[in-house]
């Protein structure tokens, strides 16, 4: 079972003790308000889609729960490869931990798998999640109007590509 370690975060597959800690970020409206789904509004919900991510096809996925300090703070990852996406719930936001989580996990997509390249779909309003992207090396590369159905509310996206650096192979 793949583990990624940096100076402050253990990355990790998820398992089911760590609903209650998921359901602390999946439930609050600030975390939310850019992801693909309103807040979850019980327990439940955050169960069934935790236990989609513990059972996603390694061959297809390679997403990670997020550790900082011993806490499950939020997930990181590909929850279908290529595409990567994140969350951390608001207490550990501005501290760069969601930079040092993807700074580990995309040279783990390049080696893991045959992708020509990581995208990412974002909210135009988020611009802190732009900007990380950005400075990780993603660039833009067509945007969309309302692509979401959020709740009641439609969103748009920018798509953005990281391509595999020249030289880089996945294993075999």
């Amino acid at each position: 079972m793949t583990e990624l370690v940096t100076e402050r975060l253990r990355l990790r597959r998820a398992r089911a003790d760590d609903l209650d800690a998921l359901h602390g970020v999946f439930r609050e409206p600030l975390a939310m308000r850019y992801w693909s789904s309103p807040p979850h509004k019980d327990e439940a919900e955050t169960r069934d889609w935790l236990a989609g991510m513990i059972a996603a096809d390694p061959s297809e996925s390679s997403d990670f729960v997020v550790e900082y300090e011993g806490r499950v703070i939020g997930k990181a990852g590909c929850w279908r490869v290529p595409e990567i996406g994140y969350i951390l719930h608001p207490d550990h936001w501005s501290k760069g931990l969601a930079r040092e989580a993807l700074a580990a996990i995309i040279p783990h997509l390049f080696e893991t798998f045959p992708i020509p390249a990581i995208l990412a779909d974002v909210d135009p309003r988020n611009d802190s999640s732009l900007k990380l992207l950005l400075r990780l090396g993603f660039v833009e590369t067509r945007r969309a109007e309302k692509t979401w159905l959020v709740g009641e509310t439609w969103c748009d996206s920018i798509y953005l590509e990281l391509p595999r650096p020249i030289g880089h192979r996945s294993a075999p």
